[in-house]
């Protein structure tokens, strides 16, 4: 099993000269004393726990699983010990509001974060990612009170944070869950009811467990607009903030899953637990979505980690693996063979693989940054912009990346033929961790159907309106500190800028054409909107990727810190996309054309 490095240069790359990342925290006062300087020094020791901590733990980890005697939850061997040098090191408050004891770093800083961790430890990430979550949530919409009490320790990693919100009956329809909040005259809640597939619903990280749970008020509406959202602790919270007896809070057991064996996936049992509301009464299922968003990007990025840790693996395999003559004869005559990555087969899969990371790299890194600009920017007019640029992407960094992440795993594991079968290599858990992305935090399916649905259909296309403008601003060079040079005459830049100009063209014409159908047939956003979703992921991509060639360009020009082998690379890398991943896109729109006729007409006897 080959190591893992994390990718400090081409996220830096990304952050500095592509986003220029300094250059805008200093417009924005909660960022101000963030520099280029101290973002490399935070994701290099960042860098440094992950390789020496957690990846050594990763296969250990899936091997020996998660343990439940019936009452307690016990971690892998060594999860522990790694988690307490990350809380110790104030890991688990890295974009924690600062008045509460977090450290306050962007999103686009920490998202980085997030993949390496996703990369060197799948299982051990999620722990920390839904703390995030839980934590985000409380800082928006709790009282002063249950901040201070909740969040320091959240951000200490003395306790950790969850979310529940499916039963056995519901996922996605969540109008329909049965857990009960009963009103207990004190200004506290009592919570009965049960919750499956919890992620650290129980563990011994830490003392106390902070559970979110989506439960119904006894005077509530009917269906989603019934649901509240309540504060849960594992143990008693005193007003000090030391912890009592049980909360009525029972691991009903573990789920046995394919992958990411690390984590605890819980049964959870609330039994008469008392429980403080947070938010309003029945905006539970809006409150919610304050971390679920996050959490959307969040998981989009285990997708990115899983395919780049692959990568790597699959590289150092081929490396040395030798089989059989390289094209035209002998590459290395004194060796009784060539290695694998001489034949044209085996890069064809290593260069789709490593598009799909570097370019899922760019995307993931702007859309954090349109988080932080929604979030923090001083100019009120860009923070609409960038508030409706994630509304329309979320579903978006979701899904396209954890479908890319789930291809990419399948086709590293490829490389090594029937080796990649094969557990000591660690190809094959990589696929398996890879797989629930696609599926928890919303289905990719349901993404898809609220892409089409809320986010275009709905609004008659205004958000992609927002996207395409900037997309044309950007490649006119009004955005991002790209000034005001004409990059049409750059031969080298002229194919990402024409496949730029036609990508957003082409999704145009599919929304015009899918706005109009969903006008006289009610499953025509349906039929279309996992190609839909696909189409404008492609779209995305090309727009990042022009980003990506024009700052190679300049790299190349000005002798830029990222190297001339690095910016060629990144040319190359990017021609790749063009020419071999993009051209999916005509099919994709050829499919949004067809209707939903052929899916529709079937009767149900036939499936």
């Amino acid at each position: 099993m080959a190591d893992y490095r994390a990718p400090l240069v081409d996220m830096r790359f990304i952050r500095e000269e592509v986003l220029n990342a300094e250059q805008e925290w200093q417009t924005m006062p909660a960022t101000a004393e963030l520099n280029a300087e101290l973002a490399d020094a935070v994701l290099e020791e960042a860098g440094r726990l992950v390789e020496a901590e957690l990846f050594p733990l990763n296969q250990s980890g899936d091997a020996e699983g998660c343990h439940f005697d019936g009452h307690e939850v016990s971690t892998p061997d060594g999860f522990q010990s790694a988690f307490q040098e990350l809380a110790q090191g104030g890991w688990c408050g890295l974009g924690g509001n600062p008045d509460h004891g977090g450290q306050g770093l962007p999103k686009l800083l920490t998202q980085s974060f997030d993949e390496m961790l996703y990369a060197g430890n799948a299982g051990f990430a999620l722990y920390l990612t839904l703390n995030n979550g839980a934590a985000l949530l409380l800082d928006a919409h709790a009282d002063e009170v249950t901040r201070s009490l909740y969040l320091p320790r959240l951000y200490a990693g003395e306790w950790l944070g969850t979310m529940c919100l499916t039963e056995p009956q519901c996922g996605t329809d969540l109008g329909l869950i049965k857990t009960r909040a009963v009103p207990d005259g004190n200004g506290r809640y009592a919570i009965t009811g049960s919750k499956i597939w919890i992620t650290g619903g129980e563990h011994d990280l830490t003392d106390n467990i902070v559970h979110l749970v989506l439960a119904k008020l006894p005077d509530a509406p009917a269906g989603a607009k019934g649901i509240s959202l309540f504060l849960v602790p594992k143990r008693h919270v005193h007003e000090d903030g030391s912890v009592g007896n049980a909360n009525g809070v029972v691991c009903g057991g573990l789920e046995h899953k394919m992958g990411i064996k690390g984590s605890a996936t819980c049964v959870m049992h609330f039994e008469n637990a008392q429980g403080i509301l947070i938010g309003e009464p029945h905006q539970g299922l809006a409150t919610m979505f304050t971390m679920m968003n996050y959490e959307r990007l969040s998981i989009g990025i285990q997708g990115l980690g899983l395919g780049d840790v692959a990568y790597q693996g699959a590289m150092a395999f081929a490396r040395e693996r030798r089989q059989s003559r390289a094209p035209g004869g002998a590459a290395e005559p004194g060796q009784i063979a060539d290695p694998i990555l001489m034949h044209p087969d085996v890069r064809r899969m290593a260069l789709d693989v490593r598009a799909w990371n570097e370019g899922g790299r760019l995307f993931a890194a702007f859309v954090a940054r349109e988080l932080d600009r929604a979030k923090y920017h001083p100019d009120g007019e860009v923070r609409e912009v960038a508030a409706d640029l994630v509304a329309l992407l979320t579903p978006v960094a979701k899904a396209f990346l954890t479908d890319r992440g789930f291809a990419t795993t399948v086709e590293a594991q490829q490389i090594y033929g029937g080796s990649g079968y094969c557990v000591e290599w660690g190809a094959e858990q990589y696929v398996r961790d890879a797989r629930i992305a696609m599926i928890y935090e919303g289905t990719n399916g349901i993404q898809a159907m609220d892409l089409v649905g809320r986010k275009l259909v709905r609004n008659q296309g205004a958000y992609l309106h927002r996207f395409a403008e900037q997309m044309r601003a950007d490649l006119d060079g009004q955005l991002d500190g790209a000034g005001s040079a004409d990059t049409r005459v750059d031969p080298a830049l002229v194919p990402f800028r024409v496949a730029a100009d036609i990508e957003l063209a082409r999704l145009e014409r599919a929304s015009e054409v899918l706005i109009e159908a969903s006008k006289v047939d009610p499953a025509a956003a349906g039929a279309a909107a996992h190609d839909y979703l696909q189409l404008l992921g492609y779209t995305a991509y090309t727009w990042m990727w022009w980003k990506a060639a024009r700052a190679a360009r300049r790299g190349l020009a000005e002798q830029g810190v990222s190297g001339e082998a690095f910016y060629r690379a990144k040319l190359m890398v990017g021609q790749h996309f063009l020419e071999r991943q993009l051209p999916q896109s005509e099919a994709l729109e050829s499919q949004i054309a067809v209707g939903p006729a052929g899916l529709m007409t079937w009767d149900q006897a036939l499936f």
